[in-house]
């Protein structure tokens, strides 16, 4: 009997299946918790969500003295000129998220990641030169239809879905030309993220429109969370990503949007109808021929293997 992707197989560590299953497991169930902010503005909640976990992931490093790589860092501004720019990018990805699920858009959501590893394989095309595979072609041809398909009987494009899938994509476009370790990288990104975000809340604060310290304790208990909800998954995923391979990673990372979908559809009764239903199984399609992808390159013999 083969192994399941999901197995703790050759390559990969069950301490970083529990890992990785809990990262992905938690950023699945983020509706829920963002769903309990929704009387405060998703732009205060994203300036939060900043401060907090510059906070935490700061006291990650501590822990796991990780900040010799940081001061490194500061003095190569190059790199540092890229973090500011992923920084960005990831902020606006946070803040359509936040503001998304704050809407009553948790499926449109949950969409834009499942189709964000097929933008990963468009990326790569464009910029790195990697050629898709038959398989992986098929897919993005299958996800473009699924898009056009929407477009064409509902009159309109899932904006939330592509702008998730894109400023993630470009994300992680962006960390991959970088080369940093998650928790240096994501310190380094908040930090340039921080200060804005401090001024935001301030200018609230002076004007006395500021959520936090205005309300509920267990509203401002929520609003300091935003930080251990953003950083503890990002530890266990930066855990988990040095004990798995990528073939079991790519796995996992579709229990997020399936949790997200499954709580848009069955707990908060968002409307699905038939346009949307068959781009999300155009979607689906396309997902498990690059999955299917990933397994038969991971069966196929190593170049190694073949010559023994």
């Amino acid at each position: 009997m083969s192994a399941s992707p999901f197995s703790a197989g050759r390559g990969d560590d069950l301490r970083g299946v529990a890992a990785g299953f809990f990262a992905f497991t938690a950023w699945g169930l983020l509706p829920v918790y963002w769903k309990q902010l929704q009387d405060v503005p998703p732009l205060e909640i994203l300036c939060h969500r900043i401060l907090w976990s510059l906070v935490f992931v700061g006291l990650a490093l501590t822990v796991g003295r990780g900040w010799g790589h940081s001061r490194a860092l500061l003095k190569e501004p190059r790199k540092m000129g890229l973090l500011a720019c992923s920084g960005l990018v990831l902020g606006a990805n946070w803040l359509i998220y936040i503001a998304a699920v704050n809407t009553g858009h948790v499926l449109e959501s949950s969409l834009g990641y499942f189709i964000t590893p097929l933008v990963n394989v468009l990326f790569g095309a464009l910029f790195f030169r990697e050629r898709p595979r038959r398989l992986q072609f098929l897919a993005l041809l299958l996800a473009l239809a699924g898009v056009a398909l929407q477009l064409m009987l509902l009159g309109r494009l899932p904006v939330v879905a592509l702008s998730l899938a894109l400023t993630f994509g470009t994300y992680g476009l962006l960390r991959k030309i970088i080369r940093i370790d998650g928790l240096t990288g994501l310190f380094a990104e908040t930090l340039v993220l921080a200060l804005p975000a401090l001024a935001y809340l301030l200018f609230l604060q002076g004007r006395g429109t500021a959520a936090f310290g205005a309300g509920p304790a267990a509203r401002d208990l929520l609003l300091v969370g935003t930080g251990v909800v953003t950083s503890i998954p990002l530890v266990a995923f930066a855990f988990g990503t040095g004990r798995l391979r990528l073939t079991t990673i790519g796995f996992l990372q579709y229990l997020s949007p399936t949790i997200s979908f499954l709580l848009g559809f069955f707990l908060y009764h968002e409307p699905l109808e038939w346009a949307r239903l068959v781009t999300f199984a155009l979607i689906w399609v396309a997902i498990a021929l690059y999955s299917a992808e990933s397994l038969l390159l991971l069966r196929r013999p190593s170049p190694e293997g073949r010559g023994r």
